[in-house]
């Protein structure tokens, strides 16, 4: 059984504006184990997809679809069964660590409450596992008698990650956990996720806008834009020949480290975000997209299949069963051309879930 499985969610935010679809038709699945990145710029729906999992959007927020959670429908739980889940069974660490510690209790009480509540151990042996946890994520002892003030930024965000790790949840979803952190801790606490992970058959969502991160720690990379998956398949290998314009222009910003040619010349994709209030006919891509199309402007494009365990939502990837598509992703290959370049797909890569425009 998926220990997160999301079929068709559709997530509108209300407003002064009208209505705002923030996601519209993602769908999902992790078994344990898994490890899933989630990229996308800011404004995409990532955050709130996060939010959704474990229903902490604001009321009024429309939700329809379905978000299973260890084979329970998170969306129908009553508030008793949602608590009982929150913590012990999926946690979340927020981009904005200041936010979510209470600035009156001090380091050690915040981090050991779950145990109380949810491993029901006294405060004396949650506060003692508390201290362990904090130094597993590189805080020493002592800061655990320490107010959220008197950290750091990158200290704080450590807190929220042993917060998360505190109940050994089956989901641990990380949304921009690490943008914080300097380049050691990063790698500390990223080796200690991947741990983790392999060790207590953790799932793993990590949401960042680092691909080469994203690359790097998990096994899966999907990418978001304007609230629809656009591609997601093996992470090293959307990284580094994707099939979307979109996913192959957020791997192209991230330059050659001592390459002077990027140095003096930063590739990077014009245009911004569309208005999610206002979105454009067609393809949301195509008024910043390098290879569109004439049928890129009316066309709504699912999600196809690359390979079995690669999709995207691409004009220029073929449909099952046509022929090649004339025009090329990155405007340098067609489909067949990046495979050759990147060698043979490897089959230890695990499938990716083809489910709604899939």
């Amino acid at each position: 059984m998926p220990v997160l499985e999301i079929d068709d969610l559709r997530i509108t935010y209300r407003g002064s504006r009208g209505d705002i679809p923030a996601v519209r038709g993602i769908s999902l699945a992790l078994e344990p184990g898994d490890t899933l990145g989630l990229a996308g710029e800011s404004g995409c729906g990532k955050s709130t997809v996060a939010a959704a999992v474990l229903r902490l959007l604001p009321p009024g927020t429309e939700v329809t679809g379905r978000i299973m959670l260890h084979g329970a429908d998170v969306l129908t739980m009553s508030w008793g069964e949602l608590r009982a889940v929150r913590w012990a069974g999926a946690s979340i660490v927020f981009q904005g660590a200041m936010h979510s510690l209470n600035p009156v209790h001090r380091i050690a009480r915040q981090v050991a409450e779950p145990l109380v509540l949810h491993e029901r151990m006294s405060w004396n042996a949650a506060e003692a596992r508390a201290v362990q946890l904090l130094h597993q994520v590189g805080l020493p002892a002592w800061r655990a008698r320490s107010y959220p003030h008197e950290l750091s930024g990158g200290q704080r965000q450590r807190v929220m990650i042993a917060m998360a790790l505190a109940c050994s949840p089956r989901l641990i979803i990380a949304d921009e956990a690490t943008t914080a952190l300097d380049v050691m801790i990063q790698a500390q606490v990223l080796r200690l996720v991947k741990d983790l992970v392999a060790k207590r058959d953790i799932a793993l969502v990590m949401i960042s806008h680092d691909l080469s991160v994203l690359a790097d720690t998990c096994e899966r990379l999907a990418v978001m834009y304007a609230g629809k998956l656009v591609e997601h398949g093996p992470a090293h290998e959307v990284f580094a020949a994707a099939r979307h314009p979109y996913a192959r222009a957020l791997s192209a910003a991230f330059p050659t480290v001592g390459d002077p040619a990027e140095r003096r010349n930063p590739s990077g994709l014009a245009g911004d975000p569309p208005d999610p209030a206002a979105l454009p006919a067609g393809c949301s891509f195509h008024p910043r997209c390098p290879v569109v199309m004439d049928e890129c402007r009316s066309a709504t494009v699912g999600l196809r299949p690359a390979r079995p365990d690669w999709h995207a939502a691409c004009l220029h990837v073929p449909d099952p069963g046509q022929g090649p598509s004339a025009g090329a992703v990155g405007g340098d290959g067609d489909v067949a051309d990046a495979d050759a370049a990147h060698g043979p797909a490897d089959p230890s890569h695990p499938s990716v879930l083809t489910k709604g425009d899939a």
